[in-house]
């Protein structure tokens, strides 16, 4: 099916198209090992994506070039098939379902393809391209179950064995597997000892799922903030190369993908999508053993919603204890309010927001609420307010 010919002609194929993405060092990430970052974020079109989707149309006969490609997607896939196939002149047509959002939409067409926007979900799209495939003639390019886009992923690992030779372990991302299963034969044909570990979603387990259970699981949903990993179910293909190549698979929630995607764009100045940063969280959490190794983060894609990233952002701050919310019970007497903005000044917190109101009923008649919201170094730094203020009389009611 897939053989390390087959990825090193795909690497000479790629070589004149793609960028050979630097590999950055990042001691922060987690300090009792040694990461290093693998910048598909940086990829032409902001994804691994087109190596796989730019390989598979070089395989096309010339017959099926001329008939052109469908493909469907609201993301990376799109654009990498988008820009493959305006680079090998071949007519591309991509469905969208009608609620993908305008910035993809333009992207997608910026790169050469025509969009076809579909009534409905993801399913509806793919059931639209699948019926305009069989009515046209067009070769349906699939986002990771095919040998030939696999190889393309795997390219990624014959840059890593090269860049980073003496590495343990690498960890990627997995929505359908197409890019671990590329990156894991090329690693484990080259060097068996290197381990190789998945991430997905906690909201989109479906590979994590399936390879627990010895059997290709579909979910009945998915909810994730790394859209380009939320795959309801496996590929046939992907299941088996991940079976036998891969070490483990891990999950990690939304609240430690925003942390590492704020890590990320603090520490290294990287922007990622969640998709691309679930790597970095399994390792700032320990989620797999990379305590005293030299670990390479696959950083799958750059491309995050503008709209959504200060959310991110804000999950982000609050999960690694940069934000903070206390809710205080006070005496209603003059010189409260001062008190308690000193004790969190002297030891360096600040404040951001902050609002105060009198009793509810059932309490005390001259008792009121203050509810502040600060900024704050870690969680260290929050127990650190907190005791203080408890030391000094203060009564904090979401202890």
């Amino acid at each position: 099916m897939i053989s390390l010919d087959k990825i090193y002609h795909a690497k000479y194929i790629l070589k004149q198209v793609i960028r050979e993405t630097d590999v950055i060092h990042a001691p922060k990430i987690n300090t009792e090992s040694n990461i290093w970052l693998k910048t598909e974020n940086l990829q032409i079109t902001g994804s691994f994506k087109v190596r796989g989707a730019y390989y598979k149309m070089s395989c096309l006969s010339d017959e099926e070039k001329a008939k052109g490609v469908i493909a469907c997607s609201a993301g990376n896939h799109a654009q990498g098939v988008a820009l493959a196939a305006a680079r090998n002149g071949i007519k591309s047509v991509i469905c969208l379902p009608d609620g993908a959002p305008i910035s993809k939409v333009e992207a997608t067409k910026s790169y050469g393809a025509e969009v076809c926007l579909v009534k409905g979900v993801y399913d509806d799209a793919y059931a639209e391209a699948l019926r305009q495939r069989d009515e046209y003639g067009y070769t349906f390019i699939h986002p990771f179950d095919d040998e030939n886009v696999i190889a393309g992923q795997g390219t990624i690992g014959l840059e890593l064995i090269e860049q980073i030779p003496d590495m343990d372990a690498v960890i990627v991302p997995i929505g359908g597997g197409g890019l671990i299963s590329g990156v894991a034969f090329a690693i484990k044909s080259l060097n068996p000892n290197i381990k190789v570990y998945g991430v997905q979603a906690a909201g989109a387990p479906s590979m994590f799922n399936s390879i627990r259970d010895n059997q290709i699981e579909t979910l009945e949903s998915v909810s994730t903030i790394a859209d380009g990993i939320a795959v309801k179910e496996p590929g046939e293909n992907t299941f088996k190369l991940i079976s036998e190549y891969v070490d483990d698979i891990v999950t990690v929630t939304d609240d430690e993908i925003s942390a590492a995607i704020l890590a990320l764009m603090e520490q290294q100045k990287l922007v990622t999508e969640g998709a691309g940063a679930v790597p970095v969280a399994a390792a700032m959490f320990n989620k797999v053993p990379v305590k005293g190794k030299k670990v390479v983060c696959l950083l799958s894609g750059g491309n995050i919603d503008v709209t959504i990233l200060s959310r991110v952002i804000k999950r982000g701050l609050l999960m690694t204890g940069r934000n903070s919310t206390l809710n205080i019970e006070l005496i209603d007497k003059p010189g409260q309010l001062m008190d308690v903005s000193k004790i969190i000044a002297d030891l360096g917190g600040n404040v951001i927001s902050i609002h105060h109101e009198r009793a509810n009923e059932g309490s005390a008649v001259n008792g009121c609420y203050l509810r502040i919201v600060l900024e704050t170094r870690n969680y260290e730094h929050i127990e650190q307010i907190k005791n203080a203020l408890k030391s000094n009389g203060f009564k904090i009611t979401n202890d």
